[in-house]
């Protein structure tokens, strides 16, 4: 069995490549958009596999001149056609797994629709598969709630267990409402509780943001100090330690920004006692907030913080994040007001939102009232 890669513009030109050199017997193993090292050959990579005949290796060997790259390229695709191989095996199991499952989820009427009302609330399909095939026959909406917890967690303590003080960094895409959430924070567990409070910020990418976070912190009474580089934030920590509360402003960072602030991360990642919250919109799609989290992930965060509660009716996605990541939800935001519009996660108010929506419709009309 012979595997090769095969470039074009499109798939199907990519095709017919491969059949005309390796027969109308040549299958497709695997398809996919070249990557920046190979466009120039074309925008479609295929793999295909054809039974390989010993006469035309052998002519193909002799007239072949070596490549410097020719064993990484034999290399890579050798991975490539390994991780496939895992995935399709993967693939199998779960088909077979689940077909039975899925078979009794759709013949019962009571989990046919709790299975629709929360994939409605868009909460990952295999998770509330998982969670009614252990409820099984012994459906309630009582046990429904008490196995969806078990999938996802809440922690709305600031700062690590035993740390000395609360070092508390907020890190998330452009636009997420980090500097909100902060300031918000600043004035619930500092300014209120009478603590030695303190900003630190190291978003200098915006326009005017840090007049902006100096102009909060003058209203609050507290100190603010705008950073530069994590070597400068290693010492304003050192001289700050004695404070209550301190709180880290990051700049909002697209994937293309994130390879130029790895020692950030590093930081964040390794420095001991700060505890970082990725804020992510709740408004974002299931996909853009998986893809979001992935990019920040060298940030080691430890725990989610949800913002934009009032932009929409499903917290599935809130609740798939918590679960995929292993790491608990500390707050939500349900608008801009400060600093109303902060409020520790709860169990009850995600899965309210997900299994009674009209309801979490209605306290959301309360909460911008009130």
């Amino acid at each position: 069995m012979k595997l090769k890669s095969f470039f074009a513009d499109t798939i199907e030109e990519a095709l017919s490549l491969a059949r005309r050199e390796m027969g109308p017997d040549a299958m497709l193993v695997n398809s996919k958009r070249s990557n920046g090292e190979a466009k120039h050959l074309g925008a479609y990579e295929v793999v295909v596999c054809a039974e390989a005949s010993e006469h035309r290796e052998d002519a193909r060997e002799n007239n072949r001149t070596p490549s410097a790259a020719a064993v990484p390229n034999a290399d890579k695709l050798s991975r490539d056609i390994s991780d496939l191989k895992h995935q399709v095996e993967r693939l199998a199991r779960s088909l077979a797994r689940s077909g039975s499952g899925l078979a009794g989820i759709a013949s019962d009427p009571d989990l046919s629709a709790a299975f629709a009302k929360l994939t409605d609330a868009e909460l990952e399909a295999d998770l509330a598969y998982e969670a009614l095939c252990k409820i099984g026959s012994s459906f309630s909406t009582r046990a429904l709630r008490s196995e969806l917890a078990r999938m996802f967690s809440v922690n709305a303590e600031l700062g690590c267990p035993g740390a000395p003080s609360r070092i508390v960094a907020l890190v998330g895409p452009p636009g997420a409402g980090k500097t909100t959430s902060l300031v918000k924070l600043a004035v619930q567990y500092g300014v209120t509780s009478r603590k030695p409070s303190h900003i630190l910020s190291l978003d200098t990418y915006r326009v005017a943001a840090a007049d902006e976070l100096r102009s909060y912190a003058a209203i609050l009474g507290i100190g603010c100090q705008i950073l530069e580089t994590t070597t400068a934030l290693a010492q304003a920590l050192e001289e700050h330690r004695q404070k209550h509360l301190i709180l880290i402003d990051t700049p909002g960072l697209c994937s293309a920004e994130m390879d130029g602030n790895e020692n950030l991360a590093r930081f964040l990642a390794t420095y001991p006692g700060i505890d970082t919250h990725l804020v992510l919109p709740a408004s974002m799609r299931t996909n853009d907030l998986k893809r979001v989290a992935e990019h920040y992930s060298p940030f080691k965060p430890s725990k989610l913080l949800f913002t934009r509660l009032d932009e929409t009716q499903t917290l599935g996605p809130i609740m798939s994040q918590s679960a995929r990541m292993r790491i608990p939800v500390s707050f939500v935001s349900r608008g801009q007001r400060i600093p109303e519009d902060l409020e520790p996660a709860t169990t009850d108010l995600i899965l309210d939102a997900m299994l009674e929506p009209e309801q979490g419709a209605e306290t959301n009309v309360g909460v911008a009232a009130a």
